[in-house]
């Protein structure tokens, strides 16, 4: 069986950056967490699509 390690075009990672007015940064995996976060600290910040 061919080994897939390795050598590969190597995939782009997806996450979500909540940005608070207060200059705090935080990143999620996914949107949901992202939004909850925001909520939770007043729904006042911006959530932007990282691709790493």
């Amino acid at each position: 069986m061919p080994c897939n390690c390795g050598g590969g075009t190597p995939q782009t990672v997806v996450g979500y950056q909540l940005n608070l007015p207060d200059g705090t940064i935080r990143q999620y995996v996914t949107y949901r967490e992202a939004e909850a976060a925001n909520q939770r600290a007043g729904g006042t910040g911006s959530i932007t699509i990282v691709m790493q």
